[in-house]
């Protein structure tokens, strides 16, 4: 027999196995598993795991608040409220903050022409201080001042007519929605202005002049009126007109009641009704 083996038997020899090292599957974790442990987790500690929002709502609650920090939170709270207040005050509305340029020199002339007139009033007086001082007659200068003081009290008083500049205000009332107190904010408007007689529908307007009545139902003086509502107003017409016509006054007002006013400018306005003098139960002069 040769020594030599043959290959091909040396290949049909069966080899020993060798064991071949595989590694082992790796269990995945499913959705069904519980929460995983994290890495903040204690080795070893048998607490359950928590997630981040509960690691979170544990870091802010309880708030840990400082003194500091809760004066500077009270200093902010009252420096945010003062300023709100602030805000709200410089942002309430008014006529004038809305009104147009030409409106505010309108009502800045009104309120010079007041100034003058009051100015003018003050200097006559003064002047006839000046001429009862000065006067040879003192006498018959104080009986002609009296005359004119009594003319000029007659008018105020309705018991002596009135005529000269003014204006003629009419206002229509179709759907009947102005109401007494409407026609009573005209006159004080009026008298604010400089109107020295005015006249409603024929009757007198006096200091003790009132209006009473609902819409469509108006009384002066006891007397019922129906619309149109004509005013007859003697006084300076360039600051009577302006002054009805100012953002948010009378003539405003009545369009918003679906009402309408006109104003006509007059050089001759008569003022003739008469109110009967009536003598005060309780007021007497005075020396002084």
């Amino acid at each position: 027999m040769n020594s030599e083996e043959n290959p091909k038997d040396e290949e049909r020899r069966p080899q020993p196995s060798q064991p071949v090292s595989q590694p082992l599957p790796q269990a995945q974790p499913s959705a069904s598993d519980g929460p995983q442990e994290s890495d903040s987790q204690e080795p070893g500690s048998g607490a359950a795991p928590r997630s981040g929002r509960q690691r979170l709502a544990a870091a802010l609650w309880p708030p840990r608040v400082t003194r500091a920090q809760l004066i500077v939170a009270v200093l902010l709270f009252v420096l945010g409220l003062g300023l709100a207040i602030q805000v709200r005050s410089n942002s309430d509305e008014s006529a004038l903050r809305g009104a147009r340029q030409e409106d505010l020199v309108r009502i800045l002339d009104e309120l010079d022409n007041r100034t003058q007139r009051l100015e003018d009033e003050k200097q006559r007086l003064e002047d006839q201080r000046t001429e009862l001082e000065n006067s040879s007659d003192q006498a018959e200068e104080a009986r002609k001042q009296t005359l004119q003081k009594e003319q000029q009290l007659g008018i105020l008083a309705g018991t002596v007519a009135a005529e000269g500049p003014g204006i003629t205000l009419t206002i229509q009332d179709p759907a009947k929605t102005v109401e007494s107190d409407m026609l009573l904010d005209t006159i004080q408007e009026l008298r604010a202005a400089g109107a020295e007689a005015i006249q409603v529908n024929g009757i007198r307007v006096v200091a003790s002049t009132f209006f009473s009545g609902s819409a469509g139902d108006i009384e002066v003086d006891g007397k019922r009126i129906t619309a149109p509502y004509t005013f007859e107003v003697i006084g300076e017409p360039q600051d009577l007109e302006p002054a009805l016509n100012i953002p948010g006054g009378v003539v405003q007002t009545l369009e918003k009641e679906q009402a309408t006013a006109t104003v006509e400018r007059s050089e001759e306005i008569v003022v003739d009704a008469l109110r009967p003098a009536e003598r005060p139960d309780y007021a007497r002069s005075s020396p002084q």
